[in-house]
């Protein structure tokens, strides 16, 4: 039964999506141009704006180019004076298919390098990982189902939702989906906040006395280097004695958890909360809406039932026109995303070389491979295969690791993929009142995200340290 009335309220927004699938259409040179020109236009002003912090205590917000982008993004793309189109928010998608990809090739030939350090950092900075995945999904999974989220209980809860996770879901379940929202709810909100909360986290962790030092440092490898600066600040003011080996340890267990942690939530943690999920939605009797359900399966009247059905009719994710993706769709996609990439990274880091053309060049051939071979293998997206084959190509071990190291030592993955960010920005008109409707739940639930991943790696740290 409780199949039965999920499929009730699902069955409209498909065959939206249906329908929405056979409106394909063919973008004119304005609407390519003016999406182009709106999304590197915003980059180019984030960058400019730079970086700021403002102290609070030990810690401090980080103000930077990537929370710039978004933001003007985001203001652009919900605004009503001059809102944008179905259609060109079809056209953004595909370009920011493409430009998130071409960012994490760049991501992938920057720590491909380093490989040949994990050598030498032992077994606990490695198996500190288990604790960023699977605290996530243990401890902050349950509460989101039991608050009411449906399925971005998932996506807000599998990993603490970086870069490179926020990637995967684009790619894999799409802008429209729940897992995603959630995925880009936690994102937004560690962007803003989360350097200071964890910050926060690791003084009161650190201030107990009960965890070695090396430990609380190895459990800053989040995945985010404004998260991990923000603890090593706060642990180096309570262990000014260690605070070279804490800002040591804590960037190469944040090197660890770019190299292995994103593989690690893919195949690992995503899997495990998908199968949780279910078993947490029977427990609470809640749907893939997050509607209270009663016992024969039927929605449950309540106050905050009918609050939840009243917002599913009417903050639905828009359903927009898909873009009749011929070859000459793709080749303009990829030709403003490398143009754009070059042009932001000049900006952002002043090289400009000819170096930095060929090495631009690399980044658009490998998005260009992991694109080819997501369709043939469908089951895994591009942002998988390119991490994979730019870790791979720039890896002490290959030939070819000395001329792409050399071609794009001066490319900055979030220089060059920042046209990615802020076109998340700009699509967010098509989904903002079903962000809206998370609230204070999204709040909660991002905050025992962020504190799990850190405190479960910091256990297990300690565990293994002092075995």
């Amino acid at each position: 039964m409780a199949q039965d009335s999920t499929a009730s309220t699902a069955a409209p927004a498909e065959r939206d999506i249906n329908r929405a699938k056979s409106q394909l259409f063919s973008p004119n040179a304005w609407q390519w141009g003016s999406m182009i020109l709106l999304s590197t236009g915003i980059c180019a002003v984030a960058i400019l704006l730079g970086t700021h912090k403002i102290p609070l205590g030990n810690a401090a917000i980080v103000l930077m180019p990537v929370l710039w982008a978004v933001l003007m993004g985001a203001v652009i793309g919900v605004q009503k004076i001059k809102p944008i189109s179905g259609q060109n928010r079809a056209v953004s998608s595909v370009l920011l298919d493409v430009s998130i990809v071409l960012f994490l090739a760049a991501l992938g030939v920057s720590v491909g390098p380093a490989l040949s350090e994990l050598t030498n950092i032992g077994p606990a900075i490695i198996l500190q990982e288990v604790g960023h995945i699977f605290g996530t999904v243990i401890l902050a999974l349950p509460v989101g189902v039991a608050l009411g989220m449906g399925k971005m209980a998932i996506g807000s809860t599998w990993a603490i939702d970086r870069e490179s996770y926020l990637a995967y879901a684009l790619q894999r379940f799409g802008v429209k989906s729940p897992i995603y929202r959630g995925v880009f709810s936690v994102w937004l909100l560690g962007s803003v906040f989360g350097a200071v909360f964890i910050s926060l986290l690791a003084g009161l962790m650190g201030g107990l006395g009960i965890f070695d030092a090396r430990a609380l440092a190895l459990g800053l490898g989040l995945g985010s280097g404004s998260m991990m600066l923000g603890g090593v600040a706060a642990l180096s003011v309570i262990y000014p004695d260690q605070a070279g080996e804490i800002m040591a340890l804590a960037a190469l267990s944040n090197l660890v958890t770019n190299l292995v942690g994103f593989y690690a939530g893919v195949f690992l943690s995503l899997p495990l909360s998908q199968r949780l999920y279910k078993f947490w939605s029977r427990l609470f009797r809640r749907n893939d809406d997050g509607l209270k359900l009663a016992a024969d399966g039927s929605i449950k009247p309540s106050k905050s039932s009918k609050k939840a059905v009243k917002t599913l009719n009417v903050d639905g994710v828009s359903v927009d026109p898909a873009v009749r993706m011929k070859p000459s769709a793709w080749i303009i996609a990829f030709a403003a995303s490398l143009v754009a990439g070059f042009f932001l990274n000049a900006l952002g880091t002043k090289h400009a070389g000819s170096n930095e053309i060929y090495g631009v060049l690399i980044l658009g051939a490998l998005t260009a491979i992991a694109f080819l071979i997501s369709k043939l293998i469908p089951s895994v997206p591009p942002s998988v295969w390119v991490l994979a084959l730019g870790t791979l190509v720039s890896a002490p071990f290959m030939p070819t690791a000395p001329l792409v190291t050399t071609l794009t030592e001066h490319l900055d993955a979030l220089f060059v993929g920042l046209g990615s960010i802020a076109l998340l920005g700009l699509n967010l008109g098509r989904d903002v009142n079903a962000l809206k409707s998370l609230n204070w739940k999204i709040v909660v639930v991002a905050m025992i995200t962020f504190t799990a991943s850190f405190a479960g790696a910091v256990i297990l740290a300690q565990f293994v340290i002092h075995v």
